[in-house]
């Protein structure tokens, strides 16, 4: 069933490695147009694809590219989301991840990729995050264009139809709830604490 076109941007935000990608594959096989380049192809840390556009990395310098995403869905790193120009109406998907999952995650990806992370402690890097995502909620709750949903990694993967069913009532009631549950797979919860 494909969605109706709404007049709002839907956005999947969270920190990386907090299941954003899933919740676009989620989203998308729900009926949802989504917004993405392939530009980073699929790999080992996610082996079905980052669903990214680039053009959101630039938001700040030029957010021409979020005009022509209303009715669809893109992803936003959590902390671009203050970049998305007031013109437009969102509905953010906020994606939540204990924070010991998150920085597992991410110290195994750069592992496996031969890279070097911030140079903080995992509990000073668990504070900037949760700092950080504190900011960003009470923010959203102030924005008269945002209406916004925190959703558990944990939550989708262990219930996927009831989180769907959060999602999809966020999202106006119109996608394929069950085409969301279906695409999720918990065999990529790789990093649970």
């Amino acid at each position: 069933m494909a969605a109706t076109q709404e007049p709002y941007v839907t956005v999947v935000s969270g920190l990386p490695r907090s299941g954003t990608s899933m919740m676009m594959m989620m989203v998308e096989a729900g009926g949802l147009p989504i917004l993405t380049d392939k530009v980073r192809a699929a790999d080992q840390e996610n082996p079905k694809g980052y669903y990214e556009f680039e053009a959101v990395k630039k938001t700040r310098s030029d957010a021409s590219w979020v005009a022509g995403s209303v009715g669809k869905a893109v992803k936003v790193v959590h902390l671009l989301l203050y970049d998305l120009p007031t013109a437009h109406q969102y509905r953010v998907i906020l994606m939540r991840r204990a924070l010991d999952e998150v920085l597992a995650s991410q110290t195994a990806m750069l592992d496996r990729q031969g890279g070097k992370g911030a140079n903080l402690s995992p509990q000073k890097l668990a504070a900037v995050y949760n700092g950080q995502m504190g900011n960003l909620v009470a923010w959203l709750g102030e924005q008269p264009n945002f209406s916004f949903l925190e959703v558990a990694y944990g939550d989708v993967v262990s219930q996927p139809r009831q989180e769907a069913e959060r999602v999809n009532e966020l999202l106006g009631g119109v996608l394929d709830v069950e085409a969301m549950a279906a695409a999720v797979d918990p065999a990529l919860y790789r990093q649970r604490k």
